[in-house]
């Protein structure tokens, strides 16, 4: 069984990646996250997988512990379920302001809805 990394190769790095997976189909939405998809714009193939992008805004997490700790949050959760996944280019953006708690109580209700988010996804 191939081990469950998360290479740079499975995530999206230019502004036009992002910009596409954006623009593409809406599969998710829930109290802090919106899932968006769109085709890998690499070529198809026995290479081809599914890539991760995550827009974590300022306005919505004011503190940079609070945006760490959901982008880990958010990157181990792809990198559990990555190879059960369509090769697509996915983009996890938070859209509201999370309730005032500890980090590791906003950890947990973030890994939950992710995990629902990407489970709606797989085949």
């Amino acid at each position: 069984m191939p081990r469950a990394t998360l290479p740079p190769e499975a995530r999206l790095h230019r502004p036009s990646e992002f910009a596409a997976a954006l623009k593409g189909r809406r599969l998710a939405r829930g109290a802090f996250f919106i899932l968006s998809a769109a085709p890998s714009s690499l070529p198809p193939g026995p290479a081809a997988q599914a890539r991760l992008g995550m827009v974590i805004a300022k306005r919505y997490a004011m503190h940079a512990s609070t945006r760490n700790a959901l982008k880990r949050v958010i990157r181990e959760a792809f990198r559990h379920c990555r190879l059960q996944l369509p090769p697509q280019d996915y983009v996890l953006r938070l859209h509201s302001k999370p309730a005032p708690a500890s980090l590791t109580a906003l950890k947990r209700l973030a890994r939950t809805e992710v995990d629902a988010h990407f489970a709606r996804v797989k085949p």
